[in-house]
């Protein structure tokens, strides 16, 4: 740093605060810095290797040991980052609320991550357990807590690295409440990312003058800005910061592999091919980064840092086993890698193994037999009435003694296939762990719900699944004919309608029922109660579950 100074006593001690000062220039004039940042996204339980010996944190731990090890020995600096959703996807994670993923997280070295909205899907005392098992900090700077005005995690970390001060700001998307349990955040609020990273990037510039500013997000990466539905994404985020506010987004929540096409400005490419040329995204000057999901990849940027600027040199997608089908001259086909195979680390498989043996006696638990295909695809069950969700409402309407049921289609993330039925995929089916509740309605609040409920949009997760009901519905939204159990609606009646406490929340958007007087949550998973149903009238038969005319459009 030079300065032209007067030879007044103001100017020298201007001099001698500024050299003297904790936020003064300490990096050295004229020298390249190497900078390696390694970044993961959208693990979601991820943490043994699949069937093919792909991903896993055995194999990611190897290379990332490796990485480490190269940047110590050229002098460089190093950063590993998470941008968030640990949680929900793999129901051995699941069970044990994702102990061993962050665990291994801790063993590989991670740096810090940025909250995602799975990491809502439990509790927040779940999230506060997970905290504390972690080494690393769990960054967000857009949540809060209305009751006590003030943010519920760290808003950022700040990095000195060889005198480099590199800081760290975690931002979540505001579509969390949207997409999470409501009854969660009954004293949580998600402000505007966007708004929040403005706020706290001027004060670090104000008082901790970083060299460097990264955001960790799980906001999604949308071509062109484009988020659709969606709350606004690392792309509209950056454009709308002031030029050089940010240097780089390492992103998440969208689950893609950020490599852009060479042949359309501002999108993705629509096929990446693992271990092949990748280009980040840049909008206004910052770089945004997503290394796809799972830990299938590492993403890995190389910057040199000089005299102030913070330049990109190399970016790669690091394949982890990722492996290709290729046909063989016979007509069979084998499973190839990619790229080189990276072994797993031997301390990490001891440390996961009992946590993955754990989880496989009680997953693969045998619950009963069915007949034929339960269906649960999305796109199938987002547009019509399927023989799973009848399944899983029964279950619901038998265990609290309901008349009939009503819940989103995007609840069910799973088919359950003919033969026989484990635990496993039970949870897979629904992975949300979401209470079955119940409320006493009269039959014109049950006419009321109904109408509310029976015009969400085919092809939503909002989409209703029903169960004891069927009803007519006209093109200007009127319901008409409707029946529970068969029977015409009598308005003067009472009827009890089991739900979950997602949708008594106001979840994908229903009618909110929580506050009503005859509401009860039952304190009884959703899991647990399609478990016990099956095994209780196990064999299943399709049929017996098949959709008749619940809905019929006139």
């Amino acid at each position: 740093m030079r300065l032209s100074l007067k030879t007044s006593q103001g100017g020298i001690m201007l001099f001698l605060w500024l050299l003297l000062s904790p936020t003064a220039m300490a990096w050295q004039k004229d020298k390249a810095y190497s900078i390696i940042i390694l970044h993961t996204n959208d693990h979601h339980g991820h943490f043994w290797h699949n069937k093919n010996g792909e991903y896993g944190l055995a194999a990611q731990k190897t290379l990332v040991a490796e990485i480490r090890h190269e940047v110590a020995k050229k002098g460089g600096i190093f950063l590993l980052l998470s941008a968030g959703d640990i949680n929900t996807g793999v129901p051995e994670s699941d069970l044990q609320d994702a102990e061993p993923d962050i665990k291994g997280m801790n063993m590989i070295g991670y740096d810090a991550m940025a909250i995602g909205n799975h990491e809502f899907d439990k509790p927040l005392a779940i999230l506060r357990k997970q905290q504390q098992w972690a080494t690393f900090p769990f960054l967000s700077a857009n949540i809060y807590q209305p009751s006590i005005g003030q943010r519920l995690f760290k808003p950022y970390l700040i990095f000195n690295k060889q005198g480099i001060k590199i800081a760290v700001i975690g931002l979540t998307t505001d579509d969390t409440v949207k997409l999470g349990n409501p009854g969660i955040f009954s004293d949580i609020e998600f402000r505007s990312p966007v708004n929040e990273a403005k706020t706290v990037i001027q004060s670090l510039r104000a008082n901790e003058k970083p060299d460097i500013v990264i955001a960790a997000t799980h906001m999604g990466h949308y071509n062109n800005g484009e988020h659709g539905s969606n709350a606004p994404g690392d792309v509209e985020m950056a454009r709308s910061l002031p030029t050089g506010y940010l240097d780089m987004i390492v992103g998440g929540h969208s689950q893609d592999p950020v490599c852009m096409s060479v042949s359309r400005i501002n999108y993705k490419q629509v096929d990446y091919v693992p271990g092949t040329l990748c280009i980040p995204d840049r909008q206004n000057g910052t770089w945004i980064l997503q290394a796809h999901e799972w830990g299938k990849y590492v993403g890995r940027a190389d910057f040199e840092f000089k005299n102030g600027k913070f330049i990109l040199t190399r970016y790669r997608l690091i394949p982890i086993n990722l492996k290709q089908k290729r046909l063989n001259e016979d007509g069979s086909t084998e499973l190839t890698l990619y790229t080189r195979e990276i072994p797993p680390d031997v301390d990490m498989v001891k440390l996961l193994s009992p946590f993955q043996t754990k989880g496989r006696q009680q997953l693969d638990m045998k619950l009963g037999f069915v007949d034929g295909r339960l269906q649960g695809s999305r796109n199938k069950i987002r547009f019509d009435q399927t023989n799973l969700a009848r399944l899983i409402l029964a279950s619901q309407v038998e265990r609290v003694n309901a008349d009939f049921a009503i819940m989103s289609s995007g609840m069910i993330r799973n088919s359950i296939e003919r033969g026989e039925i484990s635990y496993r995929q039970v949870l897979k089916v629904l992975p949300f762990a979401n209470h079955v509740a119940y409320v006493d309605f009269n039959g014109q609040e049950v006419k009321n719900y109904l109408a509310a409920v029976a015009s969400k949009t085919p092809g939503s997760g909002a989409y209703a699944q029903f169960y004891n009901i069927s009803l007519i519905r006209h093109k200007d939204g009127a319901i008409t004919d409707i029946k529970i159990a068969g029977q015409p609606l009598d308005i003067k009646k009472h009827y009890w309608m089991a739900t979950l406490d997602f949708i008594a929340f106001g979840g994908d958007g229903y009618p909110k029922i929580s506050h009503h007087p005859n509401y009860v949550n039952s304190g009884l998973v959703d899991t647990e109660v399609l478990k016990h149903f099956i095994e209780k009238h196990a064999p299943l038969k399709v049929n017996d579950y098949a959709p008749g005319k619940e809905i019929i459009n006139h």
